[in-house]
């Protein structure tokens, strides 16, 4: 069996130095924000090439933190992508305001910057790109149109820490960067957790605020807060991790080339990485005829697969009285019937890699 994703074989490596790492905590006692939450974010903020980190207690809640932060309500819309997960667009709704979906580049899959320019209204109040798959969006038309029009930009980089863009990590280009540190990611925590990036120091202490019920003492709400924030065992699991981050990163793109290489006389779309980026794969994602007939195939062969994700955000039911109909963003819809991720991880051995590719050759060859 070639499982999607192998857990155990990172823990493995580093069994010794997190259970020193984890007892650190809990020998000390100091389980929410404790000096180690401090430390790492400091250390994840540096690595992103920002100035300030806040440790939220998910991915998600640091989009709903960032966007919060912004003071977004009724009336207000942002401009965002409907091939992603739903808590890119919910933490919109979450904050009152709405989610404009506007279709995909169908190569990177990510936010087409013509589509945006045209979204734009007098409502509209900011950009939310997402970096999937580990794919830097193309930011510098996204940030142009933002300059020009008065937008904020809020980077949904749960997929793509590491990841770079124009020689620069993701998450430091827009007024707020927000990453997730779910087990699964490349950099993962061993529960949920989160942290919202900024080079504004007044953001900074504004998301720091509403992450602690709204205010700056325990017993003194200056504003509408949430309860969010990254635990001290969480953190200390992160900071092991961040130094292994990069080699991770780089043995994620070596599987990827090794993938692009063995499928690429087949009949599917492999991954394309843009110009002037630094693709991360946290997904290896091809586009392929048939898509399900072909996942189900793998899967009778003991390999796991995944489609991040089956259905656009535009046409869920969430969102049906957007009154977005079929075919109304077609690239987006396109991309939800044909992709395909593959296993990937860093430790994915070549010989599971060419079984994989064996699998697909032998899927199309009958």
């Amino acid at each position: 069996m070639i499982r999607f994703l192998d857990l155990k074989a990172q823990y493995a490596t580093l069994e010794p130095q997190i259970n020193v790492a984890l007892e650190r905590v809990l020998r000390s006692t100091d389980f929410i924000l404790g000096p180690v939450v401090r430390e790492v974010e400091q250390e994840i903020a540096a690595y992103c090439e920002c100035r300030h980190g806040v440790g939220v207690a998910s991915g998600t809640d640091a989009l709903r933190l960032a966007l919060a932060a912004l003071e977004l309500g009724p009336c207000d819309e942002v401009i965002t992508t409907p091939f992603t997960f739903v808590a890119t667009a919910n933490t919109i709704s979450h904050c009152g305001a709405m989610p404009v979906f506007v279709d995909i580049d169908p190569r990177t899959f990510n936010l087409l910057p013509a589509a945006v320019e045209a979204a734009i209204t007098e409502r509209t109040k900011a950009i939310l790109p997402v970096h999937l798959y580990g794919q830097p969006a193309d930011l510098s038309p996204l940030l142009a149109l933002a300059r020009q029009h008065g937008l904020r930009v809020v980077e949904d980089a749960a997929q793509a820490i590491g990841a770079r863009y124009a020689g620069r990590r993701v998450g430091s280009f827009g007024d707020l960067g927000c990453l997730s540190f779910y087990p699964t990611k490349n950099l993962g925590a061993y529960g949920d957790g989160g942290m919202v990036l900024t080079n504004d120091a007044a953001m900074a202490e504004r998301v720091d605020v509403l992450r602690r019920q709204g205010g700056q003492s325990r017993y003194d709400a200056q504003c509408l807060g949430f309860n969010s924030r990254l635990d001290s065992l969480q953190a200390a699991v992160l900071q092991v991790k961040l130094a292994h981050l990069d080699d991770w990163n780089a043995a994620r793109r070596a599987v990827a080339a090794r993938y692009n290489a063995l499928l690429a006389d087949l009949p599917v779309q492999t991954p394309y990485e843009a110009e002037g980026v630094e693709h991360v794969y946290h997904q290896y994602t091809i586009r392929a005829p048939e898509r399900d007939r072909l996942a189900a195939h793998l899967e009778a062969r003991g390999i796991g697969t995944m489609v991040y994700y089956p259905i656009p955000l535009h046409r869920q039911a969430l969102y049906a009285a957007l009154g977005l109909h079929d075919g109304a963003l077609p690239a987006s819809e396109a991309a939800c019937r044909e992709v395909l991720s593959l296993p990937i991880y860093p430790e994915l051995p070549a010989a599971a890699q060419e079984t994989v590719a064996e699998a697909i050759r032998e899927y199309y060859a009958g």
